[in-house]
């Protein structure tokens, strides 16, 4: 692995709030509560407010923006149906921040065959550093010559090895991961508060596959074995693909499971 000492990184950095304006009269020909759902989306995507942290009142968002509560509360419950935003009765509206639960029952699908739904434990098997792959430059959306950090882990249910995990992250988004910064267990809520990167949603294929022989050492499986491969590329909020997962899944003792509505 490259020992190239990096500096770990900085806080992200907090934007200043926008200008008060009137969108009553401005060119937009957008619905009111679109312009206001873009002005607050905008202000996640810049750290104004940090992951967990209140947002101002319908009231005052409303006298800032010189618009209907009315037309506020439109735009808060769409982020707030996206998951983007939170409610707390008599407290407000909160920015959603990564946890353990949400993780599980957002972006992990495998269920235990008793029902049991719980995040794996991961244990690094090699990280290194490389220019980025024809294939990784094409589901990370990079430039060529730009470097990914890549890592193989194993994720293990109970002692249990069921998942043989490639992640590829563009190197350039997170200095210092993997030499400065350990990789924890949970990426998402990692990426959230260490380098103010968000996950907002991910596109996933799954189909089956035979085990290689480097799978069937690290699962403890028969080479030539069945296993379920999840193909996951994470993106931002502001649409930025950051994280590709290749996934390789021992369902002998668990099944995938998504719902839907």
């Amino acid at each position: 692995m490259d020992q190239k000492v990096i500096s770990k990184p900085s806080p992200a950095k907090r934007s200043k709030p926008a200008r008060k304006k009137n969108l009553a009269k401005s060119r937009d020909s957008r619905p009111l509560y679109q312009q206001v759902d873009n002005i607050i989306r905008k202000r996640l995507i810049d750290n104004v407010w940090a992951p967990g942290a209140a947002l101002p009142s319908e009231m005052q968002l409303a006298a800032e923006l010189q618009v209907s509560q009315g037309t506020v509360r439109k735009a808060l419950n769409d982020l707030v149906a996206e998951n983007l935003l939170y409610r707390r009765q008599g407290l407000g509206t909160f920015v959603s921040e990564h946890t353990e639960r949400r993780s599980l029952f957002l972006y992990f699908n495998l269920v235990a065959d008793d029902g049991s739904h719980q995040l794996p434990v991961s244990r690094i098997e090699t990280c290194d550093y490389a220019l980025a792959s024809d294939a990784e430059r094409e589901r990370l959306q990079l430039e060529p010559g730009d470097e990914v950090i890549r890592f193989v882990r194993a994720r293990s249910f109970k002692d249990e090895p069921v998942i043989h995990e490639t992640v590829t992250l563009p190197r350039k988004l997170f200095p210092g991961l993997g030499a400065d910064v350990e990789i924890p267990d949970h990426l998402y809520r990692f990426y959230q508060s260490v380098y103010g990167i968000t996950v907002v949603k991910a596109d996933e294929h799954a189909r089956a596959v035979a085990a290689t022989a480097e799978e069937a050492r690290v699962l403890r499986i028969a080479e030539g074995a069945p296993l379920l491969e999840i193909d996951r590329v994470a993106i931002t909020l502001d649409s930025r693909p950051v994280e590709w997962r290749l996934s390789r899944c021992n369902t002998e003792h668990c099944y995938y499971r998504a719902e839907r509505g």
